[in-house]
């Protein structure tokens, strides 16, 4: 019952969006509905599900009729943007300072269509935050490049993903990553020793990895307090 993102709206609706790498199935289409519903009770409000399709199929499926209900959502086809384009476009902008519309776009280009590889987006994407670190908070870059990073694990393997790796390692998000695998390394030495602790760790990310959870993967590992959650939710 993980929900990708929600978002309240200022219009008084709740926003929900979803990421699919893969054409909507009936049962993706009956998980959105059941996060709905959920919510819907949780806030006392209406939800809109959004679904962020990357599949190259042309027809995708959006609604399911069951009984007497119709349940809808709204597509939006990001394989029907050139990602070269988009790079191209802000390369051509550089010099100028970095707007959050910019950005947004560009976190999303491996989901995008075009020529160019989606290794090579994503890297491009991780030099162009590192060049605009003066526009956000710190906050915000480690978010953005969380995503980024989120992207690669999700859709590369073997070479590409250990590329991506050692780019991430540069970055701010990196260095949070390893600054705190540090510190919680020394917390965990000193409360149950060394080797349980890193089996500990590493039973977590196996569990996330198998139930294909990147972004939790990402957050356990720069978020202590999350990271805690998790081991007493999975009884570690």
């Amino acid at each position: 019952m993980y929900q990708d993102f929600l978002y309240e709206m200022e219009n008084g609706l709740w926003y929900h969006f979803e990421f699919e790498s893969d054409s909507v199935s009936v049962h993706d289409l009956r998980r959105f509905r059941e996060y709905e519903a959920s919510t819907s009770r949780r806030i006392n409000g209406p939800v809109v599900t959004y679904v962020i399709c990357s599949a190259k199929a042309k027809l995708i499926r959006d609604s399911i009729t069951e009984g007497i209900n119709t349940y809808r959502v709204r597509l939006i086809r990001l394989k029907d943007h050139d990602a070269g384009s988009l790079f191209s476009r802000l390369s051509k902008g550089s010099g100028s300072p970095v707007k959050r519309e910019d950005v947004i776009p560009m976190l999303l280009s491996p989901l995008m269509g075009g020529s160019t590889e989606q290794k090579d987006r994503i890297l491009h994407g991780i030099q162009f935050l590192r060049s605009a670190e003066g526009s956000f908070d710190l906050d915000e870059i480690k978010k953005m490049e969380a995503i980024l990073y989120a992207f690669a694990v999700k859709f590369l393997k073997d070479d590409d993903l250990e590329t991506i790796k050692e780019a991430i390692a540069m970055t701010k998000l990196g260095q949070m990553i390893w600054d705190d695998a540090v510190e919680k390394g020394r917390e965990e030495w000193t409360r149950i020793g060394q080797q349980q602790a890193s089996e500990r760790y590493s039973r977590l990310i196996l569990l996330l990895n198998s139930e294909k959870k990147e972004d939790q993967i990402i957050k356990a590992a720069s978020d202590p307090s999350y990271r805690e959650k998790l081991y007493q939710k999975y009884g570690l």
